[in-house]
């Protein structure tokens, strides 16, 4: 049934709940209802939040959706595409600026959240290294691959080299496994093991390997396998 904002109870329309009893007292549709602004004929921007969300399958897919995803919804044309992908890219850097300030190792809650959120729910597997400094703070991170992860496309030279490059004194590694399984690959522990000794020989530190699934996790170091 299509209907229009304005055919919702003044009490129940996104802004007037916003402004009347605060931002997160909306649900994720409504959220993203505001971001979208309007419908067109006979579709409320309620409803295209609806779509965009099936077409998420829920809202921990929101980060998956590309452009052109989002511009298959009837209604979302590039531009306010681009705005809602903003509203997303805005969401992670705010998240990572915060954890930049964290000890990841000492309070590692943080990190894994992040990381789950930032990998957890895709598809491909994503290989992250995580640079940081001598208070276990982070310098920076880079993405080194998506695909299957294969100890031929990890190269231990160059992550140290950038290791090196960003005067990082550890450095921690992460990936996501898309099939939702945290049991770690005979290739994650192979990977594992040349880091660490490459890192030992480098004389920085390889302080975890961690892999994500969107939910929960699996350290290499909280199981004592580094």
């Amino acid at each position: 049934m299509n209907y229009q904002i304005k055919e919702i109870p003044l009490q129940e329309r996104p802004r007037e709940k916003a402004m009347a009893y605060g931002v997160k007292t909306l649900s994720n549709r409504e959220l993203l209802a505001i971001i979208i602004r309007s419908g067109y004929s006979g579709v409320s921007s309620l409803q295209l939040a609806d779509q965009i969300l099936v077409l998420a399958q829920g809202s921990k897919g929101l980060k998956r959706l590309q452009m052109q995803d989002l511009m298959k919804v009837k209604g979302i044309k590039q531009a306010k595409a681009i705005e809602i992908l903003a509203c997303f890219e805005l969401s992670k850097r705010i998240t990572y600026e915060h954890l930049r300030n964290t000890d990841v190792i000492g309070c590692p809650d943080d990190l894994v959240r992040w990381l789950n959120h930032q990998i957890g729910h895709e598809f491909q597997e994503h290989f992250v290294v995580v640079y940081l400094d001598v208070k276990n703070q982070i310098i920076d991170f880079s993405m080194l691959f998506k695909g299957t992860l294969d100890r031929t496309l990890i190269h231990p030279r160059e992550i140290f080299k950038e290791a090196v490059l960003k005067s990082a004194a550890s450095i921690i590694v992460a990936h996501n496994h898309p099939s939702g399984s945290l049991t770690p690959s005979k290739a994650d522990i192979s990977i594992t093991e040349q880091l660490e000794k490459v890192g030992k020989l480098m004389n920085i530190h390889l302080q975890d390997h961690i892999i994500v699934n969107g939910t929960s996790f699996f350290s290499f170091r909280q199981q004592s396998l580094l």
